[in-house]
């Protein structure tokens, strides 16, 4: 009777990833009226949380911290293919999507994971207590390969505009990809227990669940399920982006916050996946989610939009302005001062969660 109870409460899981191929299938590349695309974004959220189900499955086989890198990758993917796809068929409009995209990404992960997490452990227990090293860690590589992805070139003069010259493009996509190598070796085997979820206490915790993980076959079953639900998050969001981009027109608002609204998509996996870990009292997790998808934003995707420039008929652009600069000053200094101490109240994750609210209020209204 449990197993059958169990089989039914997971079935939508199954079912949904299945039927938004399905639908993907019978709508690509055919003009979607209003009444289609309320159905496609319907199915296209069903995906979305079908993804984090299947992630979190995979999360708990494997364990800390190398969970939270699966659903890293899976919404990195996401976002690359959604990029790349609506700078090939976006025009010269579209030139700087690639930028937009991946510091909306920096916002929301940084600040906006970041301070719920935070708000949420700390106003269950308190104090959200987590790993300095692991966190600070992350966090500087975060800083740097952002600074030499959105900043540098905003002040290089090889190139006319906030561009890169081909041998620089070629440095900062090699330099995103070590680090992000680094980051990640150090993160899942030479310093793997600076990335564990800690307690209130500031006691090591190996097991994040108390539940027995799921066995090889579920594991097995979960990552195909993943799969098919990321292929139906990509192709349902494809067809709903002309919506989204007149959508966009029409309020009035700039271009850029057709990056923004790429970046709330794919993070929305990663943002319940971290504030249900921080309600569990794993601050650290949390921490490693948002972080860890924000070096993945940057140290994966950035390569591969510069690779496929190759054949993308518009100019990479990736210089930020003199607000985004700011804001993201502002957002290393906090996150380093939230970082240092190990453990953070809800006055840090408001403090987070206003710099994300500033960074919304400037891109609609610049």
């Amino acid at each position: 009777m449990i197993a059958g109870l169990r089989s039914s409460l997971l079935r939508w899981n199954v079912a949904l990833p299945v039927l938004a191929v399905v639908l993907l299938a019978l709508t690509w590349g055919v003009a979607l009226p209003v009444w289609l695309v309320v159905l496609v974004s319907c199915f296209l959220a069903g995906a979305v949380l079908a993804a984090v189900h299947h992630a979190e499955v995979i999360a708990h086989r494997v364990g800390e911290p190398f969970g939270s890198l699966v659903l890293a990758v899976a919404v990195t993917v996401i976002e690359v293919a959604l990029i790349v796809t609506l700078m090939a068929d976006g025009g010269a409009k579209s030139a700087g999507l690639a930028r937009d995209t991946v510091f909306a990404a920096v916002m929301i992960t940084c600040n906006g994971i970041v301070g719920l997490s935070l708000l949420v452990g700390s106003l269950k227990r308190r104090v959200a207590v987590f790993n300095a090293e692991g966190t600070g860690a992350a966090l500087a590589t975060v800083a740097t390969v952002a600074g030499l992805s959105l900043v540098l070139p905003t002040f290089t003069t090889s190139t006319p505009g906030p561009r890169f010259s081909a041998p620089q493009l070629a440095f900062a996509a090699l330099a995103a990809l070590i680090l992000y190598g680094l980051f990640v070796a150090t993160q899942t085997v030479r310093h793997r227990d600076y990335f564990l979820p800690v307690t209130s206490s500031g006691e090591v915790v190996e097991g994040a669940d108390h539940a027995d993980p799921p066995t090889a076959r579920a594991a097995l079953a979960s990552l195909g399920l993943l799969a098919l639900a990321l292929i139906a998050v990509v192709g349902l969001a494809k067809a709903v982006s002309p919506t989204i981009e007149s959508g966009v027109a029409a309020a009035g608002l700039p271009s850029s916050a057709v990056g923004i609204v790429i970046a709330l998509l794919v993070l929305l996996p990663e943002t319940l996946a971290a504030v249900r870990a921080a309600h569990r009292d794993r601050v650290q997790t949390s921490l490693n989610l948002a972080l860890g998808s924000a070096m993945a934003s940057i140290g994966l995707t950035i390569p591969a939009v510069a690779l496929a420039t190759v054949w993308l008929p518009v100019p990479l652009v990736l210089g930020l302005g003199a607000s985004h600069m700011v804001l993201l000053a502002l957002t290393v200094v906090v996150g380093t001062l939230t970082v240092v101490p190990g453990r953070a109240t809800p006055l840090q994750g408001g403090v987070h969660l206003a710099l994300l609210a500033a960074y919304i209020v400037l891109a609609v209204s610049p």
